[in-house]
């Protein structure tokens, strides 16, 4: 329901510059790209900013076109030696994941649903049998035919209507996160000439599987703000606005509640939510508000019967509570505690079943399902015994049903799909991951959770794997991996890929750094706005650890991170780039002062409250003070790899640009500074399943290659 300048004294930069590097020596006769400077004042509180690269923000310029490619013809001849290897990682990798896959079918509304993939095919196949799963399969859709022309191919908000026939999806042909929506009649196959632009991707039907409700984006800065009705059969141009999110610090969308009773449209921003309802079948009418918005007031809600279960930070319950209302008059003076708030218990989502209420929480940073039943009679947890794993309540559409499908997995244990009976308290594992090869012995790995000590006095848990029998005598490579913004929490998982790394004698760590919601909710507020830099000292405080530990040392410790997690990996370089031999930056989010202040952009004006308005002095400068584009330093790097999308909606290509440019310019080593642009690609990369492979393997060849390991 709930749902980014330290100065060194001259002997740490020799201790740096000392660092073993293998690449750049390769040729030194290849020389960099360098950007063309075309100062820009940027002023704002009297500060003036000069932004010498400011130029490569004009996405249509054939300048800058020229230099990203010559950025990529750079990476390519610097890393040509391991073309090979990356060939061969691919083919590794690949060779770990059955190709001929599918999911574990689930029911709804009399039709078993699954998603399968057929061998050396990227793209999903998704289908439907009627009643069993001995009937005739339906082709719903065959993305690999779907995908056919495009270097691109997206599918997503596959919605059926209530009566089966009919089936609304998005596609996105561009990764710019701008979906078209179509209808499509599955008795048929006849997809209509109705095609809605410019949406979310994701719809939902009203009862009469006539009515259509979607969201519109902004053409501009891809906000979330419109909800429309489309009626089947008629012009998208007489569809009915709805509703208009004219806050610009909001979203916006729209889902119906398993209950199938009430539309909802929700709007939300990073500290207040707001939701309207109405009776799914009456879509003509009007959307009645849930409760109206109230800065810092947090809710969603479910439906059961006659009530709504509303979880809410309501009453300064920091790690959320359960609370019940009547649907008739849900205004938040009539909510009533049903699941009080606990301080160290984060209540993260719940499942409705028509005899039990599934309740998945997060205690200690260890993830918890607790199952109750309505009458009071049953209440008890799922056992789990890891030291440190994922587990998570999966597609559960069925209403009346006293089988609970979750997922398990943990770094050395691929995930399982588990059929629960809340009622005997028996499983039935429906699927685990298969990991082919015939090399994979989970029993050859270990994981476990340390904790580093920052200097606040705060205790930083970190997730470790690695396989059997490595000393820890700081030799072994070690990649630390974190994210930590937006309370988005990195559970320790598990991943065919990774082993790759791990066979190869590295260490993987998940530093579970402030900014998430690992240890609750107040772990979050704890690295965000004004004390967002405790998410950085946290990672280093956990880098220093690891080496104090010898698990591993500066010479063989890497960093990695993406989007947000890329504006940490800019700031631990500039911060404390010795720790380092190496970091990858995936499309990071490191111009932080300039994004948040055009406002142009997308994501920017909802992101206020996540890093603050810069249109504010205070905010403003603490920005500034950590900015990793701002705070580029005449210094010793890392060796480093920097990856971005030309169409990425989240993180505009020129931010990882921009740093690239100006690093070249200002850095004092002559260690390997790396910029790959995809000229066809977005926020996530590729598009198809093995394509994405393609990226990771040329990551741990940037990683294997500075450990001087190539085969």
């Amino acid at each position: 329901m709930k749902t980014s300048h330290v100065i060194f004294l001259l002997s740490l930069i020799f201790a740096t510059s000392c660092k073993k590097n293998t690449m750049n020596t390769l040729d030194t006769k290849i020389q960099p790209p360098v950007a063309d400077k075309k100062p820009t004042n940027l002023e704002k509180h009297d500060d003036i900013r000069v932004d010498d690269y400011f130029w490569l923000n004009e996405r249509e310029n054939p300048e800058v076109i020229d230099y990203l490619e010559r950025e990529n013809d750079y990476n390519e001849k610097m890393t040509a030696h391991t073309g090979a290897f990356q060939k061969s990682l691919f083919d590794e990798m690949k060779s770990r994941i059955k190709e001929d896959d599918s999911s574990v079918p689930y029911k709804l509304n009399g039709y078993w649903y699954l998603t399968r993939f057929e061998k050396g095919k990227d793209y999903p196949i998704y289908s439907r049998k009627k009643e069993t799963l001995e009937a005739k399969e339906e082709i719903l859709f065959d993305c690999n035919k779907e995908a056919e022309g495009h270097s691109y191919y997206r599918l997503a908000g596959l919605n059926i209507s209530p009566d089966n026939k009919l089936a609304a999806f998005g596609v996105d042909t561009v990764s710019r996160r701008k979906y078209t929506i179509k209808i499509k009649n599955i008795e048929t196959g006849e997809v209509y000439p109705e095609t809605i632009e410019t949406t979310t991707g994701g719809s939902t039907w009203a009862a009469d599987s006539k009515t259509l409700f979607y969201t519109k984006k902004d053409e501009e800065t891809l906000r979330s703000n419109k909800i429309y009705r489309h009626v089947l059969g008629t012009s998208v141009s007489e569809d009915v606005e709805v509703f208009n999110e004219t806050d610009d610090t909001f979203n916006t969308f729209v889902y119906k509640t398993k209950s199938k009773k009430y539309l909802v449209i929700g709007s939300s921003s990073t500290l207040t939510s707001e939701y309207r309802i109405l009776k799914a079948d009456n879509p003509i009418g009007e959307f009645k508000v849930f409760q109206p918005r109230t800065r810092g007031l947090e809710y969603g809600i479910a439906h059961y019967e006659n009530h709504f279960y509303v979880l809410t930070n309501a009453d300064e319950a920091t790690n959320f509570k359960l609370m019940k209302v009547s649907e008739e008059s849900t205004a938040k003076e009539n909510w009533k505690d049903l699941i009080p708030h606990r301080k160290n218990v984060l209540l993260e989502d719940i499942e409705i079943f028509k005899d039990y209420l599934v309740v998945s929480e997060r205690d200690n940073g260890l993830n918890k399902i607790n199952i109750k039943k309505w009458d009071g009679t049953v209440d008890y947890y799922l056992p789990f015994d890891n030291e440190t794993y994922t587990a998570y309540v999966s597609t559960n559409p069925d209403f009346d049903t006293k089988s609970l499908r979750y997922s398990y997995n943990s770094l050395t244990t691929p995930n399982s799909v588990i059929d629960f009976d809340m009622e005997t308290k028996e499983k039935e594992l429906k699927k685990e991951q298969e990991v082919l090869g015939g090399k994979f012995d989970k029993n050859n790995y270990v994981s476990e959770r340390i904790w580093a000590t920052a200097d606040d006095g705060t205790k930083i848990p970190m997730s470790l794997v690695y396989k059997k029998g490595i000393k820890k005598d700081g030799n072994n490579p070690l990649l630390q991996y974190g994210y930590g913004s937006y309370g988005a929490t990195i559970d320790p998982y598990f991943s065919t890929a990774r082993l790759s790394l791990l066979d190869r004698g590295f260490i993987f760590a998940i530093a579970h750094i402030r900014g998430s919601e690992y240890l609750g909710r107040s772990w979050y507020e704890d690295g965000k706005l004004l004390k967002k830099k405790n998410t950085f000292t946290d990672f280093i405080t956990c880098s220093k650890f690891l080496i104090d530990q010898k698990y591993t040392s500066s010479n063989h410790l890497y960093a990695m991170g993406g989007s947000a997690g890329g504006l940490l990996m800019g700031a631990i370089v500039n911060m404390a780039p010795e720790l380092y031999n190496g970091v990858v930056a995936a499309v990071p989010f490191v111009d932080v002062v300039t994004t948040m202040l055009d406002d142009s952009i997308p994501l920017t004006t909802g992101e206020y409250d996540e890093w603050g308005n810069p249109n504010e002095e205070e905010y403003y400068l603490y920005m500034k003070s950590y900015s990793p584009y701002d705070n580029v330093a005449a210094q010793n790097y890392p060796n480093m790899l920097v990856t971005t999308g030309l169409h990425d909606s989240q993180v505009q290509y020129w931010e990882p640009a921009k740093w690239v440019a100006k690093l070249r310019e200002l850095k004092t080593d002559t260690n390997l500074l790396l910029l790959h642009t995809n000229m066809e690609a977005g926020h996530g990369g590729a598009s198809g399943r093995f394509e994405a492979l393609k990226e990771v393997a040329e990551e741990y060849a940037f990683l294997l290659d500075l450990e001087s390991i190539r085969e």
